[in-house]
């Protein structure tokens, strides 16, 4: 894994980075934006975003009606390289389908970037959360079941870092944010493999997750499955829904290779 901090100037391409910011500028809340908002977003010169923005469309990447930009469906393309070079996702697919069968309940999968987690695959069954889960979204990774696991599978080094670098927000009265209670929570989850969280992201959503290691034993993914708080007792989650995810954990693992 390339250490972004050791890039030197020399080796940092200046241009790239403002184009990938100018697209991640463009959200579910932003989809359209003029020059100004763009550049306000990504706290860059107009004549730069303009630049990118232009550069982008020429390519396909973006569509412009004259005052308005939005991403194109080539967009999509990035993506789907990500996601046909990955076998995680490929592979969970099918699990997550099942899964999501078996509890009537939606199951998803993601991975760690940074202080958020990604989701990289998901059931088409069903969808709960005032929240947009679909694939390629992303959470903070502090506060939701998944992204405990994520950071129970880091080495110890790493996860003090992450404690030590964030600001960590408070979206109910459940949500832990304190340094303290965060390592407790998280060697928790190290010493159960799991985690349950109780609305602590969103009030009357529970969700439930498991690792899902490789065949060489490494946490690549985590998987987890959701549930309205007002009809489903987290004792149930324990003893119905964690053993479905350990079960199709297990499953996985001699299928991902590397």
């Amino acid at each position: 894994m390339v250490n972004t901090a050791e890039i030197s100037e020399r080796d940092h391409v200046t241009a790239l980075a403002r184009g990938l910011a100018v697209i991640q500028a463009f959200t579910d809340q932003s989809a359209r934006l003029t020059l100004s908002d763009v550049a306000r977003l990504v706290d860059l010169p107009r004549a730069a975003v303009r630049r990118s923005l232009l550069t982008l469309a020429a390519l396909g990447y973006v569509e412009n009606d004259g005052r308005y930009f939005a991403l194109s469906p080539q967009v999509l393309v990035l993506a789907q390289a990500y996601l046909s070079s990955s076998p995680v996702p490929r592979v969970a697919q099918a699990f997550l389908e099942k899964i999501s069968e078996q509890l009537g309940e939606s199951c998803s999968l993601s991975i760690l970037h940074e202080e958020e987690v990604i989701y990289v695959a998901r059931s088409t069954r069903k969808r709960i959360g005032s929240l947009h889960r679909d694939v390629g979204a992303h959470l903070p990774a502090f506060c939701t079941s998944m992204g405990r696991v994520l950071l129970a599978a880091l080495p110890d080094a790493e996860l003090e870092a992450f404690l030590a670098k964030h600001q960590f927000q408070s979206f109910t009265r459940f949500t832990i944010t304190d340094t303290k209670g965060l390592r407790a929570a998280v060697e928790k989850t190290r010493k159960g493999r799991y985690s349950l969280l109780d609305q602590e992201l969103e009030i009357d959503l529970r969700s439930i997750a498991v690792p899902v290691q490789n065949a060489s034993g490494r946490t690549v993914a985590a998987m987890n499955v959701s549930a309205r708080a007002s009809r489903t007792q987290k004792k149930y989650m324990l003893d119905v829904f964690l053993p479905v995810l350990w079960e199709a954990a297990h499953k996985m693992k001699p299928l991902l290779v590397g």
